[in-house]
């Protein structure tokens, strides 16, 4: 790991913990970068779910990194290995820089199948055990352009003991050093970069330790894992990123695991988080739903009137829609509408009044309602190009604000939503 080339460059940092900046020097020949805070951009197998390549392109502004997953991976490793070029060429990714995590982030793993020797993945044909050798030698066939150490982070759920989650930091530890030994003595993965994983539960102390530890050694930068939506309280959240994020280095990344709803992503970024997994358009979108909530904090008047009254209708959609579970990722948000309710059937709006994606400049609520009720797969693809294109606005509208000291106002916009659905 000598010498990354991967380097984060900040041009703001606001209150002590948020900042904005680029991460530069990604890929193998360092010719991606990525602006933060911003996120990843999710995939299974190398494919934006619901969309292929050409869909895909025709939206502006994606992240410039792809994330792919080892639960995905893993069952076709010898498919991988006798290919021989990686998995960018193998899935024909062009243009971009390939980010290889652990577990996927948009579905929940069963615990209770971690060793000190092993972790488990899950994929289509159930369950693979890793040891670090194994984990090692996908990584070989994987060749990505950085990727995420193995690690023991089965210490989410509320009940976990003390020593358990020691454990977790202590085998997390041990993993890293065993890939990082791996790595250093490995041609195929010459150039590649390698994020140290902070575990530590809900514990303060084992978070500390874990983060003081990890940045000890030669890693480009930290995953924290741990801290997903229904894991763990929003503000028992923010307290332990603040506290971790202080013990990180400022000149390497964060990517936080796991989660992915806005008003989420605001407190983290406040904490000082730099980066996260897209993966929150997906599961929009698999509930038949539609990112409908407001980040625009332009000074036009008339527009402000009219986003208004947009915002009224839409929150009385949403409170109609029933009690939410906020903690819950199955679960619809405040953020979102439901196209397979009734209402929509003769609702001839598109789904965000002046949003430049396809599937609004061309199609009404109605016509999404139409296609859900009938099953059509065409109801993926057009809310998975709205949802995409309004995720990754959001994050554009989180940079804008931060550059232009306008983050207050920008979260009192996204966060007025759910106070008024919430109140």
């Amino acid at each position: 790991m000598v010498g990354s080339r991967m380097k984060l460059e900040l041009s703001r940092v606001l209150q002590g913990s948020s900042r904005l900046g680029v991460l530069k020097g990604l890929g193998r020949t360092g010719q991606h970068s990525l602006e933060i805070p911003g996120c990843l951009l999710y995939t299974h197998f190398g494919t934006v779910p619901h969309l292929t390549q050409d869909t895909l392109h025709t939206l502006s502004n994606l992240p410039s990194v792809t994330q792919v997953t080892l639960s995905n991976i893993a069952e076709h490793h010898e498919v991988m290995e006798e290919f021989k070029d990686g998995f960018a060429k193998f899935s024909g990714l062009h243009d971009t820089a390939l980010y290889c995590s652990l577990h996927d982030p948009a579905t929940q793993c069963p615990t209770g199948y971690t060793t000190n020797k092993t972790v488990s993945v899950w994929g289509s044909g159930g369950r693979i055990e890793l040891t670090v050798d194994k984990f090692m030698a996908l990584q070989k066939a994987v060749k990505p352009d950085w990727y995420q150490s193995m690690a023991d982070g089965e210490t989410w759920q509320n009940n976990t003991s003390r020593k358990r989650v020691r454990k977790s930091v202590d085998r997390t530890l041990a993993h890293l050093d065993e890939c990082l030994l791996v790595h250093q003595k490995s041609q195929e993965l010459e150039g590649v970069e390698v994020f140290g994983v902070v575990e530590g539960g809900d514990i303060l102390e084992e978070r500390l330790r874990s983060a003081r530890e990890t940045a000890k050694r030669p890693v480009a930068g930290f995953c924290l894992d741990g801290l997903q939506t229904g894991a763990i309280d929003q503000n028992l959240r923010t307290q332990l990123i603040t506290a971790v994020t202080k013990e990180l280095p400022e000149d390497k990344p964060r990517l936080l695991q796991g989660v992915g709803r806005p008003d989420e992503v605001l407190a983290c970024v406040e904490a000082g988080v730099d980066l996260f997994e897209s993966f929150f358009p997906f599961q929009v979108t698999e509930r038949g739903c539609a990112l409908v909530f407001s980040f625009d904090i332009s000074p036009d008047p008339e527009r402000a009137v009219l986003e208004l009254d947009e915002e009224r209708n839409t929150v009385g959609e949403k409170q109609q829609n029933g009690d939410l579970n906020l903690d819950d990722q199955t679960q619809m948000t405040s953020f979102e509408i439901n196209l397979n309710d009734k209402r929509y059937h003769d609702d001839f709006r598109p789904l965000v009044e002046g949003c430049g994606c396809y599937c609004c400049k061309n199609h009404q609520r109605a016509y999404l309602h139409h296609l859900l009720v009938t099953n059509e797969l065409l109801a993926g693809v057009l809310l998975m190009i709205h949802n995409t294109a309004h995720y990754h606005g959001f994050f554009g509208a989180l940079r804008n604000a931060m550059a232009t000291d306008k983050l207050d106002l920008l979260k009192r916009r996204v966060l007025r939503e759910r106070k008024v659905l919430d109140g």
